[in-house]
């Protein structure tokens, strides 16, 4: 059942769901969620394809690289969102026609 198109398949479905996420949500919040879905299914990948076609570990450092990227996105993301809540008092991407200091 651990084979590389159950990974695949899995990592496929996840990208979807933060596509869609993307897509259909206004809530900022929300879309940083949907972009944390697409980078893990991204690290599934890579992970999977390490595992099953090489064998050696280079697969591994991407996954790291990727949860580093998404941490720091995560941080710029939250805070921006902050400062809009704390400017506008809402979190509606629509809001969020000018950005300015």
């Amino acid at each position: 059942m651990s084979n590389l198109a159950v990974y695949l398949m899995i990592s496929f479905v996840m990208f979807i769901c933060g596509m869609l996420v993307i897509i259909a949500r206004k809530n900022i919040v929300a879309i940083l969620l949907g972009i944390e879905l697409i980078l893990n299914s991204a690290a599934l990948n890579f992970v999977a394809y390490s595992r099953y076609t090489s064998q050696n570990i280079d697969g591994h450092i991407f996954p790291l690289f990727i949860i580093v990227i998404a941490a720091a996105e995560a941080a710029v993301g939250l805070a921006i969102v902050i400062r809009f809540f704390q400017i506008r008092e809402t979190i509606h991407i629509d809001d969020a026609s000018q950005l300015q200091g």
